[in-house]
């Protein structure tokens, strides 16, 4: 598995917006994307921390062939309404290491 992470600022007066034209992006230009298996944005818990975007890829071949691809081109170029909300943002790639998945745990009552 290859990561793909986005850290984005926004302040927090423009929060929403960000959230909904990133939202619409996302639902627009990923699905179907090759071996793109799941993309996710995170919300900050406070104002001084980015947003995170997470995109997981089954191999680093499929991200470098997203990133090249016309959708990725056709969602950055339609970015430009969500890059007046950002004040910065940093790239980082990761291959994947290790995973603990735990079973829901009940809780008595």
């Amino acid at each position: 598995m290859f990561i793909a992470t986005n850290r984005l600022f926004v302040p927090a007066e423009r929060a929403e917006e960000f959230e909904a034209h990133f939202r619409d992006n996302m639902r627009t230009y990923l699905p179907g994307v090759p071996g793109l298996l799941r993309s996710t944005l995170l919300k900050p818990t406070k104002d001084d921390q980015p947003y995170v975007s997470v995109n997981e890829f089954e191999t680093e071949e499929h991200f470098r062939d997203w990133v090249a691809s016309d959708s990725f081109r056709e969602a950055h170029k339609r970015n430009r309404g969500i890059a007046r909300h950002v004040t910065g943002n940093a790239v980082e790639t990761f291959e994947h290491a290790e995973d603990l998945v735990l079973p829901r745990q009940r809780v008595e009552q």
